[in-house]
């Protein structure tokens, strides 16, 4: 496979084209951003631990029967992956309350949901990602009213397989956001799934576990990462 050209630069990760017009290189980088991108630093050894977890995190969702971007891995930063019509909508699970759902509503952080929430937000970081609803994504041609039911059902099936692997791992999945797309018609997971885009904690302590870790000056970012990585097994 042969890597060409920088297709898409994003605050973490980058895209390369490559002599097969289905397929992209994923190179996940050491940039860590919050904020919208308005605090970014280099975390050593991050782009590497996020790549191989985002590739064994999506391997068990494949073996679950929910269709994703991923192929395979290509080196300790790069993954091959399908080429997809990014739909421009992120679909958020949330299990237990924690970050903006807090702050929006004023509810005591690490209530337990029930049933889990599903929301969905804009993808532009310009506007803050902002909260919409499917009557947006819907009238605004976003997503078509049955990719959408398709996007909500397979977050839950996600949530569905992620909760009990986090579980037996002896972590809380609190939340988290996927990203879908289009790959010849098909609704495919895409993106990637790791500790920045979802919240995990420690079920007896609930010790974070995650980018949030990042975001409040926690410290010891890569090494919650890492624990997370040898408690459900990824060989990093």
């Amino acid at each position: 496979m042969e890597k060409r050209e920088e297709l898409y630069r994003g605050k973490a990760k980058s895209v390369y084209k490559t002599d097969d017009a289905d397929r992209l290189i994923l190179l996940f980088r050491n940039d860590t951003s919050a904020f919208d991108g308005k605090r970014i630093e280099q975390l050593d050894r991050k782009g590497m631990v996020n790549n191989k977890f985002n590739a064994f995190i999506m391997q068990k969702l494949e073996e679950a029967g929910v269709p994703t971007q991923f192929d395979r891995l290509l080196g300790d930063n790069e993954a091959l992956v399908k080429k997809l019509e990014m739909i421009p909508v992120e679909c958020v699970v949330r299990n237990y309350a924690a970050g903006s759902l807090v702050k929006r509503l004023g509810v005591e952080e690490g209530l337990q949901l029930s049933p889990s929430t599903f929301e969905l937000f804009l993808k532009d970081d310009a506007k803050g990602d902002p909260f919409i609803n499917e009557s947006h994504v819907i009238a605004f041609g976003w997503a078509s009213a049955e990719n959408l039911a398709t996007m909500k059902a397979l977050s839950l099936k996600v949530n569905e397989v992620l909760s009990k692997l986090f579980d037996d791992a002896g972590l809380l999945l609190v939340d988290f956001k996927l990203e879908f797309g289009l790959f010849h018609g098909q609704i495919v997971l895409g993106d990637e799934f790791s500790p920045d885009g979802c919240r995990l904690w420690d079920k007896e302590t609930r010790k974070k576990m995650d980018k949030d870790r990042f975001r409040q000056g926690l410290g010891d970012v890569i090494e919650a990462y890492e624990e997370v990585a040898a408690r459900l097994g990824v060989p990093l």
